[in-house]
């Protein structure tokens, strides 16, 4: 077999005459032109391959931060009380359609009474006076009425009244 032996040696690292200022003092000196930190544009980053040694790269862009989580805000009492009162206020107008429907035929029937109440008053505000007149002018009572006329006066609001009638 081929036996090889490696020989280990300590051996201080040579730094080039000017370390430069601001330089990590815990990455080795590189051999040629340093680029400071600060000087690192944006997008490139230090990374270590895996062999170890270190290099500037191109980094893929971070994911964007993730939107704060919405916090749940407690219900208004308004909608609360809107939202229990819609049920009760649907039932009673659907209990008020119902009724109606049920009332229709007889509101039909109440509202046809009227109208005829209402002919009637009419028939009557009419009839009356000419049926009067009919009646007056048949006995002769316009030809020499009699009149009547009061005079009637009271002291105070529980004073006796006293009055006189004349007839013309």
């Amino acid at each position: 077999m081929h036996d090889t032996a490696y020989q280990i040696t300590a051996s201080t690292p040579t730094y080039p005459t000017p370390v430069p200022a601001g330089y990590p003092n815990y990455l080795p000196v590189p051999e040629g032109p340093v680029m400071l930190p600060s000087e690192i544009p944006p997008g490139v980053q230090m990374v270590t391959l895996p062999g170890g040694i270190r290099t500037l790269a191109y980094t893929p862009a971070q994911a964007p931060q993730a939107p704060p989580v919405p916090v749940a805000q407690p219900i208004p009492a308004w909608a609360k009380t809107t939202a229990l009162l819609t049920p009760t206020i649907g039932g009673g107008i659907a209990a008020a359609g119902i009724g109606i429907s049920y009332a229709a035929p007889g509101l039909i029937a109440m509202s046809e009474a009227l109208w005829a109440a209402v002919a009637l008053i009419a028939a009557a505000a009419i009839g009356v006076p000419v049926l009067l007149r009919l009646g007056r002018a048949a006995t002769g009572a316009g030809r020499g009425s009699t009149h009547i006329t009061q005079n009637i006066t009271a002291s105070g609001m529980f004073g006796r009244a006293n009055g006189t009638i004349n007839h013309h």
